[in-house]
């Protein structure tokens, strides 16, 4: 049974890191979850951006079923309601959007299934809120980076926020995007590097994720 989508809201709250990653080969794609989920993420976005990424989607969702029951796996680079319906068929435990699509947003809605827009502007943030978002991905969040969320936050007090593009592993960025007000962060191939992967360095990965926890441990 797929969790309610205050349940994942919690869960991406309490782990703060959401890694955001795609890659053609199912094997690298199981290693880095693995290597994630060694690493404490308990949140993990894969995204719907090759050929291969239902079929690889489809090998994550059953190592994940098998060996890591506490993590909550969803897909992102979602723009449309039959791309939702296709994963969330499959599988996924949330989707996440780069764009505000209302028939995505009814879609999971309907199935109770955790929606969540990416948004740049106040017009879309207002847009998704209308639409039921109680999580907005901000995106990208290198070009709006903490001073947006800052802006933006007492207009909706209601919402929680989670940039996603350009965020870094690092403390004093850490430090400047959580002071700001975001609940998480998302992070792609700062976090997962093309060097880690092109070594196979899996270990070295769960090593930077715990290092990446421990800065964020150290801002409370």
């Amino acid at each position: 049974m797929r969790p309610h989508p205050d349940t994942i809201i919690a869960a991406f709250e309490a782990t703060k890191v959401v890694p955001v990653f795609y890659h053609e080969d199912p094997a690298v794609c199981v290693e880095v979850m693995k290597a994630c989920y060694e690493g404490g993420i308990r949140v993990f976005e894969f995204t719907n951006r090759g050929e291969h990424a239902r079929h690889n989607f489809a090998e994550l969702r059953d190592v994940k079923t098998a060996s890591m029951p506490d993590l909550h796996l969803g897909i992102g680079t979602i723009k449309n309601a039959a791309d939702a319906k296709a994963y969330t068929d499959m599988g996924a435990d949330f989707i996440v959007c780069p764009v505000v699509d209302p028939e995505t947003a009814a879609y999971c809605h309907e199935q109770n299934i955790l929606w969540v827009p990416g948004c740049m502007t106040p017009t879309e943030i207002s847009i998704a809120e209308k639409n039921g978002a109680q999580l907005v991905k901000l995106f990208p969040g290198s070009s709006l980076g903490p001073a947006f969320v800052k802006a933006i936050k007492p207009l909706f007090p209601s919402l929680r926020f989670m940039p996603t593009g350009g965020v870094e592993p690092e403390k004093d960025n850490l430090q400047q995007w959580f002071d700001a007000g975001v609940i998480c962060v998302g992070m792609g191939s700062n976090l997962i590097s093309k060097n880690a992967i092109e070594k196979q360095d899996w270990k070295g990965l769960s090593a930077k994720i715990k290092q990446t926890f421990a800065y964020i441990a150290a801002l409370q």
